[in-house]
């Protein structure tokens, strides 16, 4: 059903769009020093969150978070730790692409490499101790995600 809204005396129809549904995968990736975890932070230029991307037609969430790992940082080497898998929800408004509403998977995986070679949707990266990462994420659930990481990581040890 469109409403009517009146601007000025233009009449515009506005449709009800149905949001866009896109999926994503992606890690909470860490290394483990003699200090404790450090956690991968991406700066995507106006946020900092986690490597993630599109899941590609055909894959799991799993082999796309390994293959977005790779693209985005140049890491191959990860290993899965524990059985956390979470998703996480949020919509957006996009001018392309209209309403969209995202899934995120994310995976908790543990790394030995330090060495990070980012792509060029990038701007830079650091290894965060938790209190630090806690307080660079951009986003609230972001920072949520990187707390349930953490809860899941102490229980297996």
């Amino acid at each position: 059903m469109a409403k009517h809204a009146h601007a000025g005396n233009r009449i515009r129809t506005v449709a009800k769009l149905k949001p866009r549904r896109e999926f994503s995968a992606g890690f909470v990736l860490f290394r483990q020093t003699p200090e404790g975890p450090l956690f991968l932070l991406l700066d995507y230029g106006k946020h900092w969150d986690y490597p993630k991307g599109h899941l590609e037609k055909g894959e799991t969430p799993w082999q796309a978070a390994v293959r977005e790992l790779r693209e985005e940082t140049g890491i191959r080497q990860v290993d899965r730790v524990g059985p956390f898998r979470h998703a996480m929800h949020y919509a957006f408004y996009s001018k392309k692409k209209g309403p969209v509403a995202k899934t995120v998977t994310f995976f908790l995986g543990r790394t030995r490499k330090e060495t990070v070679r980012l792509s060029d949707e990038h701007e830079g990266y650091a290894w965060l101790p938790y209190d630090k990462a806690l307080r660079r994420l951009t986003y609230d659930i972001a920072r949520e995600m990187l707390t349930a990481a953490c809860q899941a990581l102490s229980k297996t040890h």
